[in-house]
């Protein structure tokens, strides 16, 4: 009964950090829904119809109301499911989480990834480019279990389905140690934290699958 008033789908990728992260709030806030795979190459005709503007996953549809963008989305379920709330109340920490998140995918994973696969012949100066915006989440999590300080919140989960789970990933592929334990033990021990939350866990990709499938997106945006 729940799930026919809830009325809940998701279109998402199984290997997108963006899609996960929804997945994952919808899971902490206990909402049922209905997941829809998509194939991000061959577009069906439903992800084109419900977001013409992006053509991306994720896509979230509540009640006939359509979503997209991950952090629109995040920001939604906060708001229209108040339980385990993910983002603080109190403006100035809303407005940095919301900055830091925009930072993750910004920032962090084109520099963390994109522009290290490309980075052929000068690949040392890339990594160590992207580990001075690691340093940044490392001062910023430090002396706290989670971003969002004792539980998971809004920051946590953008950085989570990004960095552990996916980018991280795609450097094991390449062979590269890019948030060793010795630079970065802070968030090294975040993410051991995140393992441990039974919702995290469920949302993540399987890991071979997601190294193949990194291995697969670098030799697309190689130089030629």
């Amino acid at each position: 009964m729940a799930e026919k008033e809830e009325d809940v789908k998701l279109l998402g990728f199984w290997a997108s950090p963006f899609s996960r992260r929804v997945e994952m709030a919808l899971k902490l806030k206990g909402v049922p829904y209905e997941y829809l795979e998509q194939d991000i190459v061959n577009k069906s005709p439903l992800l084109l119809q419900l977001n013409p503007v992006y053509k991306k996953v994720p896509v979230l549809v509540h009640k006939g109301k359509v979503l997209s963008e991950s952090h629109v989305v995040l920001e939604y379920i906060d708001q229209i499911w108040k339980n385990n709330p993910i983002l603080p109340q109190d403006p100035y920490e809303k407005a940095m989480a919301l900055f830091w998140a925009k930072f993750v995918d910004e920032q962090v994973g084109p520099v963390a990834f994109r522009y290290v696969a490309k980075a052929e012949k000068g690949i040392e100066v890339a990594i160590k480019e992207a580990q001075e915006l690691f340093m940044f989440l490392e001062k910023e999590v430090t002396g706290k279990d989670f971003f969002g300080g004792e539980t998971i919140g809004f920051l946590d989960l953008v950085a989570g389905s990004m960095i552990p789970f996916c980018l991280a990933r795609g450097w094991e592929g390449m062979g590269i140690d890019m948030i060793p334990e010795e630079k970065f033990p802070e968030l090294n021990r975040w993410i051991k934290n995140l393992k441990e939350i039974e919702i995290v866990r469920e949302c993540i990709p399987p890991r071979e699958k997601q190294i193949e499938h990194m291995k697969k997106v670098v030799e697309r945006i190689k130089p030629a």
